[in-house]
């Protein structure tokens, strides 16, 4: 079988929608030999990379089997898809897949999928495939549904021994094939890197590449070998879902961070969300939020925070804190890479509530315009959407100036927070509501 947008195609004919996505889901786990054809098998899948991925209805499938999935799709024809996958409330982001690589830290996901995703994969040696193996974790998959894996004119022919070479040489291995889909498995360690002859290509990743660094970062014609550690252990060290949200990832240390600031930081950030959901329940209505942005993600706190709210958070990482990125999806959580003096690759009115700890202060720090944030968080924010903004006092004072001129005037709280172990000065909260208002039309 094979998805086509919304479509589920099966041999012999027939197309089917929406309710064939579980159909397929549930063909892939049994290609995988999953347990009870459980994708998720018992936690260990949890983030997907869904790469052209139309509006996104593998994502919106994948959510009831306690998957969450990146769908990225390219900025091209296609790219208006987006708008639709992020108003049904599906994670989703535009993206190009072009010469740098792709926002997100290396060994991020536990599956790739593109299924007829129009996507050159021989490109430039393969590069492309090669930025797929950076973002897959030890012994990840990759499926792929597309006439290559199965079509027996010449073209298509010529196209899968090329991918079948690339891929080989590049130690996946086939695990399945079946019909019109085929699925790969990145290797677990080093060892077929170090059985390969001199001089095969793609080369390994010399020792100075940083495979995390990924803003504005030309990709790598190469394989990004494991550490020492990971090749050893012969995986990640997770937690199966949902244990991993709350357990300390083991990429803690490299980025200097203790097992005791991870557990504060959890709890601070459980009784601060706790504190806004007060601070706004005269007025938030039951099922109001879905789609939700922490512009300073941290260690993910915040998102974590909501785990028992029928949301979903699109982490952002700001460049001088890209490192933490991968704490993010260690947790099981899914983000973004973001320098917030430039706009945010996105969809007006995308988002039911914005988070904004310090970032506006950090923004102004750098020498670029807070009006310009502002505006660009106006552009994101839903009609009736809500900003929460955790700041310095003046920097508070300077959003209430520009808050009528941006319609956030209809509904506002301001406090003073308790003081906590995250505090790093003197803090305000201002939180406050996008009136849904239309320009009146004039002769």
């Amino acid at each position: 079988m094979i998805v086509d947008g919304d479509k589920i195609k099966f041999p012999g004919g027939g197309t089917h929608f929406h309710y064939g996505a579980d159909i397929y889901i549930a063909a892939i786990a049994g290609m995988l030999k999953l347990p009870g054809e459980k994708l998720s098998n018992g936690g260990n899948i949890r983030n997907v990379l869904d790469v052209g991925c139309g509006v996104a209805s593998f994502g919106a499938y994948l959510l009831s089997h306690d998957i969450i999935a990146m769908s990225l799709a390219p900025n091209d024809v296609h790219e208006n898809q987006i708008q639709f996958a992020l108003e049904r409330g599906i994670p989703s982001t535009l993206g190009v897949l072009g010469t740098k690589r792709l926002p997100y830290p290396s060994r991020s996901f536990e599956l790739a999928h593109c299924s007829r995703c129009r996507i050159d994969w021989l490109q430039r040696d393969g590069i492309l495939l090669l930025e797929l193996d950076r973002l897959l974790r030890p012994g990840g998959y990759f499926v792929y549904s597309s006439p290559e894996a199965y079509a027996h004119d010449a073209e298509n022919r010529r196209i899968w021994n090329a991918m079948y070479a690339l891929l080989r040489r590049m130690c996946w291995r086939v695990v399945s094939r079946r019909d019109q889909t085929v699925i790969w498995a990145k290797p677990l360690s080093n060892s077929c890197y170090m059985k390969r002859s001199r001089g095969t290509q793609p080369p390994l990743c010399i020792s100075g590449d940083e495979p995390d660094e990924s803003w504005n970062v030309p990709m790598k014609a190469c394989i990004t070998p494991y550490s020492t550690k990971v090749h050893k252990e012969k995986g990640t060290g997770l937690e199966p879902w949902p244990r991993r949200l709350m357990a300390p990832p083991p990429r803690l240390e490299e980025i200097g961070v203790t097992l005791d600031e991870f557990h504060k930081d959890t709890n601070v950030w459980h009784e601060r969300v706790v504190d806004y959901w007060k601070q706004m329940k005269s007025v938030i209505l039951k099922n109001s939020v879905r789609n939700v942005m922490d512009m300073n993600s941290n260690l993910g706190g915040f998102a974590a925070a909501l785990k028992d709210k029928d949301i979903w958070v699109m982490n952002v990482a700001p460049v001088n804190m890209s490192s933490r990125l991968k704490i993010i999806y260690d947790r099981g959580l899914i983000g973004t890479v973001h320098d917030w003096c430039e706009s945010f690759s996105t969809y007006p009115r995308t988002y039911d509530l914005l988070h904004a700890w310090m970032i506006l202060s950090e923004t102004e720090d750098r020498g670029c315009s807070i009006e310009d944030l502002l505006i660009e968080m106006d552009r994101m924010l839903r009609p009736e959407g809500f900003i929460i903004i955790r700041d310095k006092p003046h920097i508070i004072n300077s959003v209430r100036k520009f808050m009528p001129a941006l319609k956030w005037d209809g509904w506002s709280s301001e406090v003073e927070p308790r003081t906590d172990a995250l505090s790093l000065s003197e803090e305000r909260i201002l939180i406050a509501r996008k009136k849904f208002w239309r320009e009146k039309l004039t002769n």
